[in-house]
């Protein structure tokens, strides 16, 4: 399947942005192309590969297989090792991978409907499989009867709707190659990681940044990897990134564990949510159910509100959402999908002044299940509190000099009545009628600030 190329910590919250310079090869070299990053706060992410066509079961055994303990899990793109489907009959599928249902223009149209500013593919996930044409392996889309530049055919449709593209790269997990990473239930006797990253990694990073002029890579790993991707493989790749592309973004799980200085944003682990704001730019990646690939036995759906607060919950404490669909074999959007993104991206017609673009608040909330983002006006700020409970009231301590102006809710500019007493706390009192549309309701706050 492989053929050789002659082109060959600290945790999340504790690490520190280093200021970039010209000379600085680790640092991106503009911080402007990171400002699109900052105010999209909503993408789409696709796991899609051979593992869409098991859908989660192989040989009678369904996961979670309570089985073996490697078995307990729902994430259907880890079939291969985690239900020990054997590597000659799980490559076989390439052989079945003819996904004729696949439209690059629906699967971006549907993001673009569903408000999302940027598209995210799994390239190549811990399988090894490329769903390009990889001049270093033949274990990609061109060994399958479909044999077409899925990649090409995506990034030409974001350019059409407007979204940025970005691709996933398993560059420590590689199932595929003698020397890829595997995980920690398989033994790694005989295996040279070196040799995996000169031979395949870094010259199939070259390729996708060559050919596909990503906006962002996003790189995996979540705490395992420590003697694989050391901190010298991690800013190798960092560099390589660096001098082929000026504007590419790079995420924090190029190594979970410490992902150093030139990072240009946090990811958190897998549906992970942190408490407070975090000092630099970060996303959760997420799912819309339990697994991340097509999965045809996990109907666990998060409902669209669930969703959405955990988008305004992020936007609040300065992140993005960026929330995960599993294709089908044939490449069609499943059902279930499709009306959840069409759901958020109606609220975001409404909602989004509430979301893109917008910042922590500067003020205090006293009342649970609100949270709040901000925006910069010409006169002073614009708050927007987002409601995911039925409070009667909402109080908020606002800082000296700033001033309630105009109150109203968002989407009908229905006006909002509030008192502020002497120590300065705002009272809003809430219709119980808002209540009657289920969804996250947000009240826009105009602020006067004093210079």
């Amino acid at each position: 399947m492989f053929l050789c190329s002659a082109i060959a910590g600290l945790l999340l919250g504790a690490v520190t942005k280093a200021a970039p310079t010209e000379k600085d090869p680790l640092a991106l070299s503009d911080p402007q192309h990171l400002q699109w990053f900052k105010e999209a706060k909503f993408g789409m992410f696709v796991h899609w590969g051979l593992y869409s066509l098991l859908g989660g079961s192989y040989q009678g055994k369904t996961m979670p297989d309570h089985s073996r303990p490697e078995g307990e899990s729902w994430y259907a793109a880890w079939i291969q090792t985690r239900l020990h489907v054997p590597d000659d009959e799980y490559r076989g599928l390439m052989k079945q991978f003819n996904p004729t249902h696949f439209d690059a223009e629906q699967w971006i149209s549907e993001a673009a409907r569903a408000g999302m500013k940027y598209f995210v593919i799994t390239s190549k996930h811990h399988d090894g499989f490329a769903l390009w044409d990889s001049e270093v392996s033949t274990y990609d889309v061109m060994s399958t009867p479909f044999r077409r530049d899925i990649l090409k055919e995506l990034a030409d449709a974001c350019k059409r709707h407007g979204l940025k593209f970005g691709l996933y790269y398993s560059h420590w997990q590689d199932w595929e190659h003698p020397h890829g990473a595997v995980p920690s239930w398989y033994s790694s006797e005989g295996r040279n990681f070196e040799v995996y990253w000169r031979e395949k990694c870094l010259p199939q990073v070259q390729e996708l940044i060559k050919r596909y002029d990503p906006d962002l890579l996003w790189f995996d790993t979540w705490g395992e990897e420590g003697q694989d991707i050391t901190p010298e493989r991690r800013d190798e790749l960092i560099a390589l990134v660096r001098r082929l592309s000026p504007k590419c973004l790079i995420n924090g799980r190029i190594r979970y564990i410490g992902p150093g200085d030139h990072i240009d944003f946090l990811e958190m682990m897998d549906n992970g949510y942190p408490a407070t704001a975090l000092s630099r730019p970060w996303q959760t990646p997420a799912t819309m159910y339990n697994a991340w690939a097509w999965h045809a036995h996990d109907f666990n759906w998060k409902p669209t509100r669930q969703m959405l607060g955990y988008l305004t919950s992020n936007a609040s404490k300065g992140g993005n959402y960026l929330l995960n669909i599993g294709p089908k074999p044939d490449g069609s959007i499943p059902r279930p999908s499709i009306r959840r993104l069409r759901e958020m991206g109606a609220w975001l017609a409404a909602n989004g002044e509430a979301v893109y673009g917008t910042g922590p608040a500067s003020v205090q909330l006293l009342t649970p299940q609100v949270v709040a983002t901000q925006r910069t006006t010409d006169c002073g700020v614009n708050l927007y509190l987002c409601i995911s409970g039925t409070p009667k009231t909402i109080q908020l301590r606002c800082p000296q000099g700033m001033n309630p102006g105009k109150c109203s809710v968002l989407e009908s500019g229905m006006p909002i009545t509030y008192a502020q007493d002497p120590q300065g706390i705002l009272t809003l009192a809430i219709p119980t009628a808002l209540y009657n549309d289920p969804t996250i309701q947000v009240v826009k706050l105009e602020m006067n600030v004093q210079r």
